[in-house]
C-alpha cells in the first residue's frame, strides 16, 4: 500500500464522502458552544450532540468531519508510552437518520481497500456478541472470512451513556503482524497485546436506554463513526507509533534539535520529555487558536498545566531557551495552518499567549524548584514519603505549580502527595473567594479580591448620558487591559441582549477610553482602552470624576432595542401567538432576533412583517418604562422570556397599547425615533428556531446606498440604466440559453455524424468490444445519446466516456444487453475508473454515472476500463 501523509489523509477521507453525499463540515472550536456538560471538545461527534438529539437540524442528513480534540483524562501516561495523546483528530461520518450499518460498514470497506489499498488479509472486524444484522453484513454483503469476524461484549461492543440512545458498534482492525503479538494461538482482536489496532469504529445508534434498564428500538437510528487520524496515519506510514508520522514527526526533530539529543538511542527518560513536549505543544497551538486563555480553572487551568508540563520537561532536556514553547510552536503551524487556517491567522496571538504563560512559569519555576526540593530532603530525613497537602497547595497557590506537575516529581523521586489534603486547602480557598465568578477564560486573570465587598453601583443611564461620581476601585482585567469601578455610573453594561456602552472617564486632567462594561454581582467594570493605562494610573481612588457615554451610539443601539420589541409583537401578529423570543442581541450596527417557529418565513410574511413595524414606528407611540411589582406586570400583559428568572420587582417596557415588555435595556422615547426598519436575513438556527436580523434608522441609509452602488455596477457592466436593468438582464439571460441550445443541437448532430468512427475506435478485450473516449464541452446526456445510437448499431459492447465541462469530470459507463445479460455491470466498472481520477458512485447494470475531481488523471481512468471489465 502507498505511504500517505497525514494531511493527504484528511482530505481523502473527507472528498471520499462528500463523493456519497456527506456534507463536510469543518471542524467545531474546541470550546463547547452550547453542551455545558463537556468542558472541551473530546470526540468527533460532541459538537453534533444537537443533531443526534433532534434539538438543532443539521445542514444535511448525511455528515463527514475531521474534529480537533484534547483528552486528558490519562494526561500522566502521555509520553510513558508512545500511544497516548492529549490532542488528536477525529475522523468520522455521521448519518442523522438517514442510511444504516449496511452503508456504513459497505463504505468503510470500500474506503480502507479500494482508496487506501490497505490489503484484505491485514483486516479484521469485530462486532458486538448479539448483533447478527452486522454479522450478516461482514460475512454476505462484504465477504470477511468468518473466522475474522470476531464478537465481543457490551463492555467493548456497545456505546451507552446512562439513558437515552445507545446501540451496538462494530470496529475495522488491522493486523501489524505476529511480530507485535503474544504467543497464545487464539491471538486475535480484543487481545491485550500489540499485534491488532483498532483504528475505526462504526456506532450504531438504533436503541434508547430506558429506566427500567429495558432498551426500546428508535424511530430513526443514528450512525456515528470515529477513526483517529493520527491512528490510521501510523498505518499508513508504516511507523511504530503516532510520534513517527510526518506531521507529528516535524515538530519531534525540531525539539531534540533543540535540545542536542537523538530520539530512542537509549535514554528513556529523555524520550519520555520528548514525547511530552511533542504532543503538548500541538495542544496549546489548537487550545490557544480556539481563544482558550491560561488560567486556575476549568479548561484554562488544562492549557496553563499543559504548557507548564512541557517547559519543564524541555529544561530536563537541556533546553534552556526560557521561550522554547513559542518558538517550537511554528512546526505546527507549519504542518497544520494548511488544514486549520485559524492558526495561521491568529498566529502572532498565539505566539503571545504562550509566551506570557511561559515568562510567567520561568519566573517562578527555579524558586518553586527549590522549595519542592527542600521539600523532598525533609521528608527524606524524616523518613517520610508523601509530601503534606498544605505544602502541595501553597507551591500550587503561590508559585503557580500545577499540582499535577508536583506529583510527577515526586513519582520521578518514589514519593506520594496527600491530594485530600491538597484538596481540602482548595476547598477553603473556593469557599472565602468571592461569590460570583465569570466562567470564561480572560476572568481568571482578573484580580476580583478588592471589590467584592464594594456596594452595588448605581445605574443612572436610563436617564442621564453623564454623570460624575467617585471612584471606589481600580483593577486588572486581564494581561493589558485594566478597569475602574464607580459608585455611580450612566454607562450600560451587557445584558439581556444588548451591548454594553462606549465613551469615556475623565478626572479633568486625563481621559481614558471605556472600551467594554460588564456587570458583576451588581457592580459595573469599565474596561479601559490598553494605551489610556497609564492615564489611568494617575487616577485615585475616591477621586472625583466625569463619566460620559457615546450618546450616538447609545441612541442607535437604543433603535435596535426598541425595534426588536416591536418585531417581536409584529412576529406574533403575522405568524401566530406561538411565537416566543429564544434569544437576541442588540448593538448599534444591527438587531438579532431568534424564536419559536416552526418554518422559515416567507417572503410575503417578511413584507408584511416590515409594514407592521414602520406603521408603529410612523405613529411614533410613546415609550414608558415603569418599574412594578412582577404580579402587576403580568396583569398587563407584560411579556416575559421563557426560562428567564426574575425578582419580585421588574421594569416593563410599554410602547404605547401595541407592546408589553419585561426588560432592563435603554430605550427610545417615542418609537418614531428609530426611523425606518429594514429586515436583511431570515434563516433557521436550530430545529424549531428561526433568526431575523434587521437594521433600523441611519444603518438603513448605508444598505441603500451598497444596494444602489451595486446596481449601477450591474447597469453598467450590461450596458443599460438603472430602470431597465432587470430587463436587460432577463434580455440577456433567454439570448444565452438559446445560443446553449443551438450549440447544444449542432453538437450533438456532429457527435451522432461521428457514430462510425466512434465503433472504429473499438478495442477487443476478450468477447467485447471496448470504447474509451473522452468528449469537452459535452454534457451527461449528449452523452447517453451516443452510447444509445452505439448500441443500436452494434452488441457485444462496453462504452466508458469521460466529460469535461467548466473544470468538472464527469463519467459515463454504458453496457449493451447482451452483455449484462453475462454479468457485466456498469456500476461496478465505473468504480474503477472514477477512483483512478479520486472519485466515485455507480448505477445500474447497463448505465452507471461518476464524478472525479483530478482531470489531469482522466487518460489514466480511462485505461483502467480495460481492467475493469477484465476482472
Amino acid at each position: 500500500m502507498e505511504k500517505l501523509s497525514t494531511n493527504v489523509l484528511r482530505d481523502m477521507f473527507r472528498d471520499f464522502f462528500v463523493s456519497k453525499d456527506h456534507y463536510a463540515g469543518e471542524s467545531a472550536s474546541l470550546i463547547p458552544s452550547e453542551d455545558k456538560s463537556l468542558m472541551i471538545i473530546n470526540s468527533g461527534m460532541a459538537p453534533l450532540k444537537p443533531y443526534f438529539s433532534g434539538a438543532q437540524t443539521p445542514p444535511s442528513k448525511r455528515m463527514t468531519t475531521c474534529q480537533k480534540c484534547i483528552r486528558t483524562n490519562d494526561i500522566e501516561n502521555v509520553g510513558k508510552t508512545a500511544r497516548h495523546a492529549t490532542f488528536f483528530e477525529m475522523l468520522g461520518n455521521f448519518s442523522f437518520g438517514d442510511y444504516f450499518k449496511k452503508e456504513s460498514l459497505e463504505w468503510g470497506w470500500e474506503f480502507v481497500t479500494e482508496y487506501l489499498k490497505i490489503p484484505e488479509e491485514r483486516l479484521w472486524a469485530t462486532i458486538y456478541e448479539n448483533d447478527e444484522e452486522a454479522y450478516d453484513i461482514w460475512k454476505d454483503v462484504i465477504g470477511m472470512p468468518e473466522e475474522k469476524i470476531v464478537r465481543l461484549g457490551k463492555e467493548d461492543n456497545f456505546w451507552e451513556i446512562g439513558l437515552g440512545p445507545c446501540g451496538p458498534c462494530s470496529e475495522i482492525y488491522y493486523d501489524r503482524g505476529p511480530e507485535w503479538g503474544c504467543d497464545s494461538p487464539d491471538c486475535k482482536p480484543g487481545c491485550e497485546c500489540d499485534r491488532y489496532m483498532e483504528f475505526w469504529n462504526h456506532v450504531f445508534t438504533q436503541f434508547s436506554k430506558e429506566e427500567d434498564g429495558s432498551y426500546t428500538e428508535l424511530d430513526h437510528p443514528n450512525i456515528d463513526t470515529g477513526m483517529g487520524l493520527e491512528r490510521i496515519a501510523c498505518i499508513m506510514q508504516d511507523v511504530d507509533s503516532i510520534f513517527d508520522i510526518d506531521t507529528i514527526k516535524y515538530s519531534r526533530d525540531a525539539i531534540t534539535d533543540m535540545a542536542g539529543i537523538e530520539y530512542e538511542c537509549g535514554d528513556s527518560k529523555k524520550d519520555i520529555s520528548v514525547r511530552i513536549i511533542t504532543d503538548h505543544l500541538r495542544s496549546m497551538v489548537f487550545m490557544v487558536g480556539d481563544g482558550i486563555l491560561p488560567s486556575n480553572e476549568g479548561r484554562g487551568y488544562i492549557l496553563r498545566r499543559i504548557i507548564r508540563r512541557a517547559a519543564r520537561h524541555a529544561k530536563l532536556i537541556g533546553i534552556t531557551d526560557p521561550n522554547a514553547m513559542t518558538k517550537l510552536l511554528e512546526t505546527v503551524i507549519e504542518v497544520s495552518g494548511e488544514a486549520y487556517p485559524e492558526l495561521v491567522e491568529k498566529h502572532e496571538y498565539i505566539k503571545k499567549i504562550i509566551k506570557i504563560e511561559e515568562d510567567n512559569f520561568a519566573r517562578t519555576l527555579d524558586k518553586g524548584m527549590e522549595i519542592l526540593e527542600g521539600y523532598m530532603a525533609d521528608m527524606k530525613k524524616s523518613g517520610s514519603m508523601e509530601l503534606a497537602g498544605n505544602l502541595a497547595f501553597k507551591l500550587y497557590d503561590t508559585y503557580g505549580f500545577p499540582v499535577e506537575v508536583t506529583q510527577e516529581i515526586l513519582e520521578e523521586n518514589e514519593m506520594t502527595l496527600d491530594m485530600d489534603g491538597f484538596n481540602e486547602n482548595m476547598n477553603h480557598q473556593k469557599n472565602i473567594a468571592r461569590a460570583h465568578q465569570r466562567s470564561t477564560e480572560e476572568e481568571a486573570w482578573r484580580d476580583a479580591s478588592g471589590y467584592t465587598e464594594l456596594p452595588h453601583t448605581l445605574f443612572l443611564g436610563y436617564s442621564d448620558n453623564i454623570a460624575s461620581s467617585k471612584v471606589a476601585y481600580i483593577g486588572d482585567y486581564d494581561k493589558e487591559r485594566r478597569f475602574i469601578i464607580t459608585e455611580e455610573t450612566p454607562f450600560y453594561a451587557t445584558a439581556g441582549g444588548q451591548i454594553f456602552d462606549t465613551g469615556t472617564i475623565s478626572n479633568g486632567e486625563d481621559i481614558i477610553r471605556v472600551v467594554d462594561v460588564e456587570k458583576d454581582n451588581g457592580i459595573y467594570l469599565h474596561v479601559i482602552h490598553p494605551e489610556d493605562t497609564n492615564a489611568l494610573n494617575r487616577i485615585q481612588v475616591g477621586e472625583s470624576v466625569e463619566l460620559q457615554i457615546d450618546s450616538i451610539r447609545r441612541h442607535n443601539i437604543a433603535r435596535s432595542h426598541s425595534a426588536t420589541h416591536l418585531l417581536q409583537k409584529a412576529l406574533q401578529d403575522v405568524l401566530g401567538d406561538h411565537v416566543l423570543q429564544a434569544g437576541s442581541y442588540v448593538d448599534d450596527k444591527y438587531l438579532r432576533f431568534d424564536f419559536n417557529h416552526f418554518q422559515p418565513v416567507t417572503t410575503d410574511e417578511i413584507k408584511k412583517i416590515e409594514e407592521v413595524v414602520n406603521e408603529k414606528i410612523d405613529k411614533f407611540l410613546p415609550i414608558s418604562m415603569k418599574e412594578m411589582p412582577i404580579e402587576e406586570a403580568k396583569k398587563m400583559g407584560a411579556m416575559a422570556i421563557f426560562g428567564e428568572k426574575y425578582g419580585s420587582m421588574v421594569r416593563v417596557v410599554k410602547m404605547g397599547d401595541y407592546s408589553v415588555e419585561f426588560c432592563g435595556g435603554t430605550h427610545l422615547n417615542n418609537t418614531g425615533m428609530i426611523g425606518s426598519f429594514k429586515i436583511t436575513s431570515e434563516s433557521g438556527i436550530a430545529s424549531g428556531v428561526r433568526r431575523i436580523e434587521a437594521i433600523t434608522g441611519t444603518n438603513i441609509i448605508k444598505y441603500l446606498v451598497e444596494k444602489e452602488t451595486t446596481i449601477n455596477d450591474v447597469a453598467e457592466a450590461l450596458k443599460s440604466t438603472n430602470k431597465d436593468v432587470v430587463k436587460r438582464a432577463l434580455q440577456l439571460v433567454s439570448h444565452n440559453k438559446d445560443l446553449e441550445k443551438t450549440i447544444k443541437e449542432l453538437k450533438a448532430e456532429e457527435i451522432l455524424g461521428s457514430i462510425d468512427s466512434i465503433l472504429n475506435s473499438a478495442v477487443e478485450v476478450g468477447e467485447i468490444k471496448l470504447i474509451t473516449k473522452k468528449f469537452e464541452d459535452t454534457d451527461i446526456e449528449q452523452l447517453r445519446k451516443i452510447s444509445d445510437a452505439v448500441k443500436a448499431k452494434t452488441a457485444g459492447v462496453v462504452m466508458v466516456f469521460a466529460a469535461i465541462n467548466d473544470s468538472k469530470l464527469t463519467f459515463i459507463t454504458s453496457v449493451s444487453d447482451d452483455l449484462v445479460g453475462k454479468g457485466y455491470h456498469a456500476g461496478k466498472i465505473i468504480k474503477t475508473v472514477a477512483a483512478a481520477a479520486g472519485g466515485g458512485g455507480g448505477g445500474k447494470a447497463n448505465m452507471a454515472q461518476a464524478g472525479a475531481k483530478d482531470i489531469s488523471k482522466v487518460d489514466e481512468a480511462l485505461d483502467k476500463a480495460i481492467e475493469a471489465v477484465s476482472d
